[in-house]
Formats: C-alpha cells, structure tokens, sequence
C-alpha cells in the first residue's frame, strides 16, 4: 500500500512536468480555443490539456502500477481510451459535429463491451430480494451509461478547472467508495480511480483561473469515458445501491446535463444545441466571480458526494426519505437559480401558495410588508409595552 501511495504522488509530479510541453504542443497543432460569444476565454487558449492527462495516466497503468491490473483489460481500455483520446482531439484541432463525436464515443463504448467485457448484466432490487437478469438488454444500457456519463463531464467543461475540480472529486469518492464499502477483491479499480485523481491534481495549478491551459474536448471526453467505464467496472452485478452511488457522485455533470435536455425541449431547441444557461452561467449571472462560481460548483459537489457515503452507511429504509429529500432540496436549487428559466418554479410557487394561503386561513397570522402600516396584533403587543 505505502508503494501504491508513493507512486499515486510521482503521478502528481509527472503531470505537473509533462503539462507545460503539451501546452507547447496545442499552439504547433492549432489546438487553440480563439474567444467568441460563447466562450469566457478573452485571448487564444491552448487547448488539447487532456492528452497529458491520458499519457501520464497511463504511464501509472503500464510503468509504475503495471502488477496491478489484469493484461487483457488494461490494453482493451487503452485501445477505448485511445478511441476517445483521438476523437477530442480532431475535435480541438477542427471542431467536429456532435454526431461525429457521438460516434466516436460510441465506438470505443463497443470496445469496451465487447474487448473488456465490461458490462451492466444483472440488477438487484431492493426490498424484494429479486434479480433481473438484462440479457441483451445489457448492451443498450451498457452503451447509453457510457455515452451519458462521457457527455455529462463534457458540458460542464465551461469554466477554469471546473471539470477537472469537479471529476477530482468524484473519482476520489469512488475510490473511497470502491475501496471501504464494495468489499471487492478487485482493488486495481479503487486505484485507478485515485491514479486518474493524481492526474487531475497534477493538471489543475495549470487549469484553475486564470488557467494557462485547457483541458479541451480531448481531457473532457476521456476523464468522463474513464469516469464510465471504472463505475460501470463496480456495477457488473448491479444492486439498487450501487447504481445510485455513482449517480449521486456526479450529481453535479449529471444534472446540468438532464435539465439542460429539458431546459431545450421547453424552449423548442434541439437538444444538442448549445446554450448559455449552464449551471456555471446561472451563478456568474448571480453575481459571482468566476473562481466564486467555480468553487462554489466544486462545494456542491462535495455535498453529492457526503450524500453518497450517507446512502452506503444508512439502513434499507432510510434509503426512501434521503432520495426524496435530496430531490427536494435539489429542485429547490435549481429553481433558485433559474436553470431551467425565470418562469419555471412550481415547486417554489407551490411553497409561497401553501405559505399564502395559511397565512390567510390562520387569523393569529397577519402579514406586514415594509413601509404599510403595522396590522392590529402588532398595534395591541405595542401598546400592552407601552401601558
């Protein structure tokens, strides 16, 4: 183990060194982000950042890690990753249709499935002690959870360091979780999730605002992919629980993602088309710096992930109140902060209806608005003091 920790702190390093000649390397491919309306960047900015990331990552899976992974799986990931790696890079350099890069995700999800053997076959549910075998249905859901989970880590890609702050912390969880509470003897997960942690702190001194260097679709699309594959490597055998847990851990990516899908179809957009009320452009309308708002995206996702660990360590039947709680709290937020439009709350229009109409019913309870004049029951208590 203390081996293993030696070498997750060389991966830092080797990050940190190898950055600055990827950075070199954008401007000679003309991987450059230029500003334009929807890019926060004002001067050109060297993009590609991901392609560090993905060799230094696998300079701990095939040099200092190599003992710990199964052959056959680690080169099968690394012909996907490759896939991935490839297809954000073409997008960096010539900017590809989003149908492009679905197919290209696509395919290295098939590697995946097929090569690695890295699969969603049977769910366990809850309650009920009953397990459903997915037969063929394995592989639609097995490419769909690689295909949403890669896009989510990609639209949140929007400010400095905030994908790579943000998968930070969710692969350390994971690696928390996978280590502590799967009860696995297939330790080498756990460890690639803290080896992709290493990598990502190793980047983020180089991508935190202001940044020198993005981490472009290439870092995006691969850290999402990776995210993927390594949840979906701990959910072979799914169990209620364990499908959550990941879920819940990229609260942040995933969320963003979904109400953006439906922030479109309200709006009569295609859901592919690009916008800028992301969750990150709602708090900088509020106010926010852009480290404010990236910090604050990162302490959101820090919550996620303490909801995570509670689900691991609460009984079958506080699993119900946390879900329902959490989504409570989560609609809250989200219509607080107008993702979804100034217009969309109805779960806050349904709290100030309850509050209104209590108010109206209750007649101990009389509402004063600044500026008009006090109502009786304040008139009466002032007196009574007064006499």
């Amino acid at each position: 183990m203390f081996k293993i920790i030696v070498d997750l702190f060389f991966l830092v390093i080797i990050q940190a060194a190898i950055t600055p000649f990827i950075r070199r390397l954008a401007f000679v491919l003309g991987a450059v982000d230029n500003p334009n309306a929807r890019r926060v960047n004002k001067k050109p900015m060297p993009t590609i950042g991901g392609l560090g990331i993905f060799v230094t990552y696998n300079i701990g899976c095939f040099v200092l890690l190599r003992d710990q992974f199964p052959t056959h799986e680690v080169f099968a990931v690394l012909l996907a990753s490759s896939v991935i790696v490839l297809t954000g890079m073409i997008d960096d350099i010539l900017e590809l249709k989003p149908g492009q890069k679905m197919f290209g995700i696509f395919i290295a999800a098939c590697v995946v499935y097929f090569l690695a053997g890295i699969q969603m076959n049977v769910l366990n549910l809850p309650f009920i002690n009953h397990q459903i075998n997915l037969g063929w249905w394995s592989f639609p859901i097995t490419i769909f959870w690689i295909l949403a989970l890669t896009n989510a880590v990609n639209l949140i890609d929007g400010l400095d360091g905030l994908a790579d702050g943000v998968s930070l912390i969710s692969l350390t969880t994971m690696g928390i979780v996978g280590y502590f509470f799967l009860h696995t003897h297939q330790l080498y997960v756990p460890i690639a999730c803290f080896m992709l942690a290493a990598c990502l702190l190793g980047f983020l001194p180089y991508n935190f605002h202001p940044a020198k260097i993005f981490l472009g679709d290439t870092g995006a699309l691969f850290i999402g992919f990776m995210i993927a594959v390594l949840s979906l490597k701990g959910l072979k055998n799914v169990t209620f629980i364990s499908l959550l847990v990941p879920i819940i851990i990229l609260g942040v990516p995933i969320t963003d993602t979904v109400y953006a899908m439906i922030r479109r179809k309200l709006n009569k957009q295609p859901v592919s088309q690009a916008d800028k009320h992301h969750l990150h452009h709602q708090l900088m309308r509020m106010g926010l710096t852009h480290r404010q708002t990236v910090l604050t995206i990162y302490a959101i996702s820090l919550i996620f992930s303490f909801v995570s660990l509670l689900f691991l360590l609460s009984p079958t039947w506080g699993l119900w109140p946390l879900i329902v709680a959490l989504l409570l709290a989560l609609e809250l937020f989200v219509e607080s902060i107008g993702l979804l439009g100034e217009k969309y709350k109805p779960l806050m229009h349904l709290i100030q209806k309850i509050i209104n109409k209590k108010s109206k019913t209750d007649p101990t309870v009389q509402v004063w608005h600044l500026g008009q004049e006090k109502p009786d029951q304040l008139k009466n208590q002032k007196n009574k003091r007064d006499n």
